[in-house]
């Protein structure tokens, strides 16, 4: 039996409901964007694009104004709605008046999803991606059946499962330099490589070796620790010495990238938990889901007295740093992403000399990354 979830995502679904009426009632071609609305002031709306751009937009009376529910298919249940009603923090996506005024942005069209119907909706899908979901490493992958197997866990903890896939399953690749659930592609199965991070959602057998699976979010990543060689802030990247390699690793450091300092009583108690328990945690959603994270199965949980201790939920607590704020010779652990730029760092923490010796400390990272996702990942 299938679970009740579906998965919506608000920026495409926006976008393809927009589409179908652009085709159905507009002649012309008319630029447009999808977003977060950041201020508003007056008939003046200030949007925060997906790509990071920041758009004011005025709205005249002549504009018109449509609000969807999450999960809907096309307009024919959205309601007219005021100006007024739009707030910050609500997705829009805005068709700009092509007949505007050189240099100005006019809207001609908006349709919005409220920020806390989202919410809502993002909840919920949450709860279902942690009812049903698995995650874990890619073994192999069989294109011709669909059958992809996993493995999760570790020592004692490890199994594989079967993944099976078939026409009605999303498969979505995460973007390069990125976790964010939001930008994750629809790509085929044989995108899927063995090694790589892998999470499916979906009915389960009575074992939990067999998922039957609704969708499929995978990437591939890298691990690296070892001690900064060098930093340069001007062009956000560092040198990292690679304690497995051994080699010099330039990382670039994004704008979503997440760099945290763990204090020294924190990395300590952080370590001492990885190194006594290796059972597996909750699964926790993709980052950003409208399934707000990631494909390798949860945090460790153990620590004294069985207390259901999370080790991702401590990395949670981390404090925030800058890439300033980081020094030659400090250690530090990266959960990066690798294409024809180089590497990029997905997540940074520093203070870390306890866990560099904890076997479990690098997929702990990994895990804690996908799941936490980047900054307003899940608008």
């Amino acid at each position: 039996m299938k679970s009740k979830m579906k998965v919506r995502v608000p920026a495409l679904m926006i976008a393809a409901i927009l589409s179908a009426w652009m085709l159905a009632g507009a002649q012309q071609p008319a630029s447009r964007f999808t977003g977060t609305i950041t201020a508003v002031s007056g008939t003046t709306l200030t949007v925060k694009t997906d790509a990071g751009e920041a758009h004011q937009v005025e709205v005249p009376e002549t504009a018109i104004l449509k609000q969807v529910e999450p999960g809907a298919k096309d307009l024919s249940a959205a309601q007219t709605v005021v100006l007024s009603s739009l707030a910050t923090g609500d997705r829009v996506l805005v068709r700009l008046d092509p007949n505007a005024p050189a240099g100005s942005s006019v809207a001609l069209q908006i349709i919005t999803l409220k920020q806390a119907a989202l919410a809502k909706e993002q909840e919920q899908e949450r709860e279902d991606w942690q009812q049903h979901g698995v995650g874990g490493l890619v073994k192999s992958v069989d294109a011709a059946s669909g059958v992809i197997l996993l493995t999760t866990g570790a020592g004692a903890t490890a199994r594989t499962i079967a993944i099976h896939t078939d026409k009605s399953t999303i498969l979505k690749r995460y973007a390069p330099a990125s976790v964010r659930y939001d930008l994750a592609q629809v790509a085929p199965i044989d995108a899927i490589h063995a090694g790589d991070q892998l999470r499916a959602r979906g009915p389960k057998d009575a074992a939990g070796t067999s998922i039957t699976a609704e969708e499929v979010v995978s990437g591939s990543f890298r691990n690296i620790s070892g001690t900064i060689t060098s930093t340069d802030a001007a062009s956000s990247t560092l040198v990292v010495k690679d304690l497995a390699s051994k080699k010099q690793v330039s990382i670039h450091v994004a704008p979503d990238t997440q760099l945290r300092q763990l204090p020294e009583r924190m990395a300590t108690i952080l370590a001492a938990v990885l190194n006594g328990n290796g059972g597996p945690g909750r699964v926790q959603p993709p980052p950003g889901a409208p399934p707000s994270g990631g494909p390798a199965g949860g945090g460790q949980r153990g620590g004294p007295g069985g207390g259901g201790f999370d080790a991702q939920q401590l990395l949670s607590r981390a404090p925030a740093i800058q890439l300033a704020d980081l020094k030659k010779g400090q250690a530090v652990m990266v959960v990066a992403t690798e294409d024809s730029t180089g590497d990029t760092a997905i997540t940074l923490v520093s203070g870390v000399e306890p866990l560099l010796e904890a076997p479990a400390a690098s997929q702990n990272l990994l895990n804690w990354s996908l799941n936490s996702g980047a900054p307003d990942a899940g608008q």
